[in-house]
């Protein structure tokens, strides 16, 4: 659920409450070329890579990553969601991109994954993810596989994709829902009450 994004974004990051199930995985190692993200855990667990080094963060811990900088987070357990606030603001520099074309990823990303879209750990399938890729390369850069062989798959996929009707932007997921009150603590803990 996005707390705060384009519609009253203003000069601070945009914040999301992300409920990640058990199991669930971000879309894989990634990093941001123009973004800092933020994750601090309000319940249960996340475990993160930044820069190679795993980090298991519980209720109230908080994670960085700074743009350029590879990362991934899942939810190991097998039994217990974690509840995150994501924060997302542009790096120093980078007033030339447009911070909203993350949330138009997110968007997409948790619309496919309401509409039953990706597979068992929340990822698009390879055509779906490579149409997206190629949109918001200027959003999320993947790590594997190696950047040459991206390159050459993507500009594979990503048109034999279009061509069967994924979208890279599905206007329904990238517009504002039905307004839905956040718990008190979420808002809380976004500093936003």
């Amino acid at each position: 659920m996005i707390l705060r994004g384009t519609e009253d974004r203003g000069d601070g990051p945009g914040i999301a409450h992300l409920t990640a199930r058990p199991g669930a995985a971000v879309v894989g190692e990634h990093f941001h070329p123009f973004m800092v993200e933020k994750f601090t855990v309000l319940s249960g667990r996340l475990d993160a890579r930044i820069a190679g080094r795993t980090l298991s963060l519980g209720p109230g811990q908080s994670a960085t990553a700074e743009a350029g900088v590879a990362h991934d987070w899942w939810n190991a357990s097998k039994t217990e969601e974690a509840h995150v606030l994501v924060e997302v603001r542009q790096a120093g520099g980078a007033a030339h991109i447009d911070p909203n074309r993350f949330e138009l990823l997110i968007g997409m990303l948790f619309g496919l994954a309401n509409d039953g879209r990706v597979d068992r750990k929340g990822r698009p399938y390879p055509l779906q993810a490579a149409v997206i890729a190629k949109e918001f390369a200027d959003v999320v850069v993947f790590t594997r596989p190696p950047p040459a062989v991206q390159r050459i798959a993507i500009g594979i996929l990503a048109p034999l994709g279009r061509w069967l009707g994924y979208q890279a932007i599905i206007p329904a997921y990238c517009k504002p829902h039905a307004h839905v009150t956040p718990a008190a603590y979420v808002l809380a803990a976004a500093g936003l009450t």
